[in-house]
């Protein structure tokens, strides 16, 4: 125990102690916290689906749907809406085969853990996701890191270990989630392709958000294993991996995440697949808002981007002050620290949401 509070004790020092929020209720772009409202630019609910009690109620009144799956999909979990879905989200990314996880932390865990075994290797991007690192951390491969979009020096590792493996897999995120920046996808599939590796593609902060469809920047493009979660822009809970049908075969039987878990009790997977269909139309043009909304902010900073804007202040200290001075201001943008961000680089992430008011963002950067 004196270890643990010794631990806890540098933690609130160094300025990255974290406790969780009491969050009392959430609406379109507002949060109310301890009894206080602020406007919300802390959500990954890029659409503002989740909060749409319309279409909830839509939903549920044509739903009779079970509340539980009550067991793992390979023993008696799985339903007809876990087909539906997969079937639903392959034909999205124009792939063969989809597999349902149950977070996006599970999948990429699950996936990179399967994929890559002994003698194989996983060249990473610096700046990739926790649940990609502790996927590798799992595996019983090797795996190599990257500087942050510095193709060349993924080159040269490729050059200099690629050799010496079985498989070789090559993992980025598309939107990255801390920064909003954009992967170079072509680059990525002409070095897959020059060095005989798999491409895998998180699409999570791109899927229904970002890029010409809702399938992210990765239809269409030469990109093996594709991963995405619900929980962002869907509004919803889950997350997928498509592939090709040998893949997601393997996946089913090697992947860790997916055969031992509980899987989501089907009334979600129904919500998801609904979403994706019968409200397609509904998606598209509140992703078509949240562009024009994106590109607005874009044009008053005079850069250009996603809808996430990072807003780096560096220390600890200093970020969770101007986080505070938000907050009073009505605010909600919580100061991002180490581990999340490298040492030096803590920030405030804006998370614009198709629910964003122009006049909201220019209060913020006038601040």
């Amino acid at each position: 125990m004196q270890r643990i509070k010794e631990e806890l004790r540098i933690l609130e020092k160094n300025g990255n102690l974290r406790t969780i929020p009491s969050i009392e209720s959430k609406s379109d772009g507002k949060i109310v916290i301890d009894g206080v409202e602020y406007v919300n630019f802390a959500s990954n609910d890029y659409l503002g689906i989740s909060t749409k009690q319309e279409l909830i109620n839509e939903f549920l009144s044509n739903s009779h749907i079970a509340l539980s799956s009550a067991s793992a999909r390979l023993l008696s979990g799985s339903s007809k809406e876990f087909k539906n879905l997969e079937k639903t989200v392959s034909n999205l990314f124009n792939k063969e085969a989809c597999l349902i996880f149950n977070t996006g932390y599970q999948c990429n865990l699950g996936v990179i853990s399967a994929l890559s075994g002994k003698g194989d290797v996983v060249f990473s991007d610096k700046l990739n996701h926790a649940s990609i690192i502790d996927g590798m951390r799992l595996s019983e491969g090797d795996f190599i890191r990257y500087k942050h979009f510095d193709y060349n020096h993924l080159e040269r590792l490729l050059q200099a270990k690629r050799g010496q493996y079985k498989r070789a897999i090559i993992v980025s995120e598309s939107v990255f989630s801390m920064d909003g920046d954009v992967v170079d996808l072509d680059k990525l599939i002409e070095l897959k392709n020059k060095y005989n590796c798999l491409l895998m593609v998180d699409e999570a902060h791109a899927f229904c958000a970002y890029g010409e469809t809702l399938a992210g920047i990765s239809y269409g493009k030469d990109v093996d294993i594709i991963t995405a979660t619900f929980g962002k822009a869907v509004g919803s809970f889950g997350a997928f991996c498509v592939a090709n049908n040998e893949i997601i075969s393997y996946l089913i039987n090697k992947a860790r995440s997916f055969i031992f878990s509980t899987s989501i009790p089907p009334i979600n997977i129904a919500w998801t697949n609904w979403l994706l269909t019968e409200k397609r139309d509904y998606i598209e043009a509140r992703k078509k808002l949240l562009e024009e909304i994106s590109s607005k902010t874009h044009q008053l900073l005079n850069t250009e981007g996603t809808h996430i804007i990072p807003i780096i202040i560096g220390s600890n200290d200093d970020t969770l002050r101007v986080a505070e001075k938000l907050k009073s201001m009505g605010y909600y943008i919580p100061a991002i620290r180490p581990p999340t961000v490298p040492e030096g680089t803590s920030r405030l992430r804006l998370s614009l949401t198709a629910d964003t008011k122009i006049e909201d963002i220019k209060r913020v950067l006038l601040s």
